[in-house]
């Protein structure tokens, strides 16, 4: 996690330092708007497994991140279940659904644009599921009792909740950078690399990329709880909606996929822009989608490596390039 050059220092700093300002500020319009970006940055990290450690660009994050909070509303809504154990829970379904979609899809040997389409054609189905049955709401979704405690993870001050978010932020994180320096990590870069030459030195490439869409559902799971415990609501466009995971993959590119600060960063100054950009033209319907898939363009076509990479060639401290902070 440490900057590899002072641009890239310069960027995490400036993160930091906004991350930092919110508690200084009277308004709770920025802390909202930040706990918003947080959880994206939640599912973002989630996507940087797959789609920058291990090459498998997905479309259906929604899967999993909804997949996470709908198992969570539905213990505590329809059973009762504890708060805490059903959090737990929402991560572990999210697990189960990307280990699932990604043992179906890898035994049949998709990869690119076509695994990247039944991750889509996943979250489309479920969205239809999840407004059709009883069990999840349908149409009108669910809702959680408004109940403010520990016990029931719900927290009427948003400093509070903004702290708790900034926490599991920086923990993913955490096990994100140990995940890329760690074996696994290294199997799953070489996997991305050349696969058939993974597979040549005895690499199971198989175990490792279901075991990646595992680890990225969990995260993505937890994603989707968060969202259900902050905002006490969730229905199947909103959680299974393709907006996730749009939000999911532009993130990590525009920060820098395959980094571990990217994801963050990327969703930050994504989100930033949207909501600049919905101030000035006086929300008009839409725009921060048009203003996505513009800077999409351009970070695709200019720049490669994301804001990461393009701030690792500023200052360097190291001789050797090192764009993977």
């Amino acid at each position: 996690m440490k900057p590899q050059s002072m641009g890239q220092a310069v960027l995490i700093g400036l993160a930091l330092i906004y991350l930092a300002s919110l508690y200084f500020m009277s308004s709770p319009v920025w802390m909202g708007f930040t706990i918003n970006a947080l959880i994206v940055a939640v599912v973002a990290l989630a996507w940087n497994i797959t789609g920058g450690f291990g090459g498998m660009a997905s479309f259906g994050h929604a899967a999993m991140y909804g997949t996470g909070a709908y198992a969570s509303a539905i213990l505590q809504v329809q059973y009762g279940i504890n708060a805490w154990i059903a959090f737990a829970a929402g991560i572990v379904a999210g697990a189960a659904m990307g280990a699932f979609i990604g043992a179906l899809a890898f035994r049949y040997g998709l990869k690119g644009s076509y695994f990247a389409l039944v991750t889509l054609a996943f979250a489309e189905v479920l969205r239809i599921c999840a407004s059709s049955f009883a069990i999840t709401g349908g149409g009108s979704g669910l809702q959680l009792r408004l109940e403010p405690g520990l016990s029931t993870l719900q927290f009427n001050e948003r400093a509070v909740v903004y702290t708790i978010l900034l926490v599991i932020v920086a923990l993913v994180m955490a096990l994100t950078a140990w995940l890329k320096y760690s074996r696994f990590g290294a199997y799953l870069i070489a996997v991305r690399e050349n696969e058939d030459a993974a597979r040549a030195l005895g690499i199971d490439t198989y175990r490792i990329k279901v075991k990646a869409m595992a680890i990225s559902g969990a995260f993505a799971g937890l994603a989707g709880v968060l969202y259900l415990q902050v905002w006490l609501f969730i229905d199947s466009a909103v959680v299974y909606g393709s907006a996730v995971s749009i939000e999911a993959l532009i993130g990590p590119i525009i920060g820098g996929a395959g980094t571990v600060w990217g994801p963050l960063i990327g969703t930050l100054g994504l989100h930033l822009l949207g909501e600049g950009a919905k101030h000035l033209l006086h929300n008009a319907p839409g725009l921060n989608f048009v203003l996505y898939a513009v800077v999409l363009i351009c970070a695709l076509r200019f720049l490669p490596q994301g804001l990461m990479g393009l701030a690792a060639r500023i200052g360097t401290f190291r001789k050797k390039d090192d764009d993977n902070a």
